[in-house]
């Protein structure tokens, strides 16, 4: 089933030139003008992926992002003529998985898109689950006591709902979906932080311990395991192991 992307952008020739190669690679593509129809677009339909301009009438792509992840976490991949290092850290701060500074080689934006969709597969695409069949089909992902829920954004331990940002609700939720598998910083640093990540290079150490200090030390458990000299995993749930 082919993936469907909203083009978000105000500039008629480039959307138009955007949407006639997406389509062109069998994507389904729709396009809108104004950040207020985008918004209401996205949180009214499924997509698979959205490529949203920042620069936008009615309400600008940020706020439109920020949004779009209260009401309906979807991927986005941020198209920006600006090449200022806070805007594309706003942005990925603020939930997108990736940005493009335009003009852009389409080769490239393409590129993008394939690795976004298979990277961050949104619900109803989601692709096959772990080997431990831990999603299931409303793409909720378990760990015992805990669940992630993916569409509706919210993680829970039993009845207690947990608090997280966005990095640390993608950082839990990949670790999630490759559960028993060690991912190293590398891999962890790439899907959560996007390509280009512009940083402290021990990001994913504070967001390790981040998300220890909210879920191990609250609730008196080891869910994340670190790897020395590798990276870190999420083993099965051993009840025995965690009395």
């Amino acid at each position: 089933m082919a993936a469907k992307i909203l083009v978000v952008e105000d500039e008629e020739k480039l959307a138009r030139f955007t949407q006639l190669e997406l389509l062109h690679e069998g994507y389904e593509v729709e396009t809108v003008g104004s950040g207020r129809k985008a918004l209401e677009m996205a949180v009214q339909h499924q997509y698979d992926l959205i490529l949203l301009d920042i620069m936008l009438p009615e309400l600008n792509g940020l706020e439109v992002l920020r949004r779009l992840m209260k009401e309906r976490p979807t991927p986005v991949i941020l198209l920006t003529a600006r090449d200022a290092v806070m805007d594309k850290v706003s942005g990925l701060d603020a939930g997108a998985v990736d940005y493009i500074t335009k003009p852009f080689a389409i080769e490239e934006l393409l590129a993008r898109i394939r690795v976004a969709l298979k990277l961050h597969p949104a619900v109803g695409n989601a692709g096959a689950a772990s080997a431990e069949g831990s999603r299931d089909e409303k793409g909720v992902l378990t760990w015992g006591p805990l669940s992630l829920d993916d569409p509706r954004h919210k993680v829970l331990y039993g009845t207690h709902e947990i608090t997280l940002t966005n990095r640390e609700f993608l950082m839990l939720k990949t670790l999630l979906e490759n559960k028993d598998i060690v991912l190293s910083r590398d891999t962890l640093l790439e899907r959560v932080c996007g390509y280009e990540y512009v940083g402290e290079t021990n990001v994913i150490d504070v967001y390790i311990r981040y998300l220890r200090s909210k879920i191990d030390d609250v609730f008196g458990v080891k869910m994340i395991h670190t790897v020395r000299g590798v990276g870190y995993v999420i083993k099965p749930w051993e009840e025995d192991e965690q009395k």
